[in-house]
C-alpha cells in the first residue's frame, strides 16, 4: 500500500463508501459535476473575442487575428521580426505541418528544454472574462513548451473563446474527461509570468515566459 492508496482508503471510510453503495455514490458525483452549483459571477455580454483581446492586453499579452491556420506562420514571423527574435522554435506536433519554412521559421516538434527560447502551442480553450489561456497537458501537448521558453506563442481558435472559467471546466469534462480522462495537468495562463515580491515592483518572466503572444484564428 502506498501513501495515495492509504489516504483514499481513509477518505472512503469516513464517507461510508463501500462496494454496496459505490454505484449510487458515483452517480451522485456525476450528477453534481454535470451541473455544478455556480457562485455569483459577472455577466459577460457582447463580443467574446473583443473582450478576450481587451483582457489579454491588460495582462501584457499581445494579440493578432488571422483568417485561418495557414496565416499563422506569417503572423508569427511578423512578431519575431518586430521583437528581433531568432526564427527558431519548438512546437506541439499537431502544428508541425504548418508552412513554417515558407515564413522563414525553423521549428522542431518536441517538448521544450531549458535551452529553447521560443515555444509555440495550441490552446484547449480561452476565457474571455480574464484573457486566460487554458492548456491541457498530454504527450502530444507537453506543458514544457509553454512554460520553459522565454517567449510563448499560443494559437487560439476564435470558436474556443468561452465566457468564463465555469464554461472552460464544463468543456474539459465533456470533451477530455469523457474520452481520455482528465489531463494530468491543466494550466491557466494569464499573460507573461510575473512577480511583485521585490518592493512591490512587477517583474515579468520571473517563473516562466516574459512574452506571451496570442494568434487568434477566426476560421477553422
Amino acid at each position: 500500500m502506498n501513501s495515495r492508496t492509504d489516504i483514499l482508503d481513509r477518505i472512503r471510510a469516513r464517507l461510508g463508501r463501500n462496494a454496496a453503495n459505490a454505484v449510487s455514490g458515483r452517480a451522485a458525483l456525476d450528477a453534481y459535476l454535470a451541473a455544478p452549483l455556480q457562485g455569483t459571477r459577472p455577466t459577460i455580454d457582447g463580443d467574446l473575442l473583443l473582450r478576450f483581446r481587451e483582457k489579454s492586453a491588460l495582462l501584457s499579452s499581445t494579440v493578432e487575428e488571422v483568417a485561418d491556420m495557414h496565416a499563422v506562420p506569417p503572423a508569427v514571423a511578423r512578431y519575431l521580426a518586430a521583437h528581433q527574435l531568432a526564427p527558431h522554435a519548438v512546437c506541439w506536433p499537431a502544428l508541425a505541418n504548418l508552412p513554417w519554412p515558407a515564413a522563414g521559421i525553423a521549428v522542431e516538434a518536441r517538448a521544450a528544454t531549458g535551452s529553447d527560447l521560443l515555444g509555440i502551442t495550441g490552446c484547449f480553450c480561452a476565457v474571455a472574462e480574464t484573457g486566460t489561456l487554458v492548456l491541457c497537458s498530454a504527450p502530444a501537448t507537453p506543458a514544457a513548451t509553454s512554460l520553459l521558453p522565454e517567449t510563448h506563442i499560443a494559437i487560439v481558435s476564435a470558436s474556443r473563446i468561452l465566457p468564463g472559467m465555469e464554461e472552460a471546466w464544463q468543456l474539459i469534462r465533456r470533451e477530455r474527461a469523457a474520452a481520455h480522462g482528465l489531463p494530468r495537468a491543466i494550466n491557466f495562463i494569464s499573460g507573461p509570468s510575473r512577480t511583485g515580491d521585490i518592493e512591490q515592483t512587477i517583474v515579468l518572466g520571473a517563473h516562466g515566459p516574459y512574452r506571451v503572444h496570442i494568434v487568434i484564428v477566426r476560421g477553422e
